[in-house]
């Protein structure tokens, strides 16, 4: 799964210290709720270090039915393009059934959209190659081991967006 973080403040401070706004902040505790009710517990998660997408997750996880076996929050990912996505996604224990990893757009859809193969559902990606609202996350599915995922690799089969 790829979750875009929630709703952030504008203010006049460095663009990784931005916080949520009150928006993003129950935008967050919906997408835990939503990712509950669809069975969606992820066993390992990794996580910008940016305040905004550390934020959404802590909001996320408290609304989660179950705990991640593990939590990476992720220098790299703060300003990662879709290759350096993959790589991190590729460290992972190919014991690790469910991932999520949570960041930030452009790179979000883009590599949701990378990733779609054979079997995403078009709509889907018809969307996501457009970009994705904050706190909307993507569920893709795949057979491939984490260190062997390659583009075009997994199916996309749904946008989950904030009501």
């Amino acid at each position: 799964m790829l979750l875009r973080h929630a709703k952030a403040e504008h203010p006049q401070i460095e663009d990784r210290l931005r916080p949520l706004a009150l928006k993003g902040r129950t935008q967050a505790g919906g997408g835990g709720a939503s990712l509950s009710h669809e069975g969606l517990v992820p066993d390992h998660v990794v996580c910008s270090a940016a305040i905004r997408t550390r934020q959404t997750w802590d909001l996320a996880r408290a609304a989660l039915s179950g705990e991640p076996e593990s939590v990476d929050i992720n220098e790299d990912l703060y300003l990662a393009d879709v290759r350096r996505v993959l790589e991190i996604v590729r460290e992972i224990g190919d014991d690790v059934a469910t991932v999520l990893v949570v960041g930030h757009e452009p790179v979000m859809s883009q590599t949701a959209a990378t990733l779609a193969g054979p079997g995403s559902d078009e709509a889907v990606l018809d969307r996501v190659r457009l970009g994705v609202p904050t706190a909307s996350y993507s569920v893709l599915e795949t057979d491939a081991r984490w260190s062997e995922l390659e583009p075009d690799g997994a199916r996309l089969v749904r946008l989950v967006t904030p009501a």
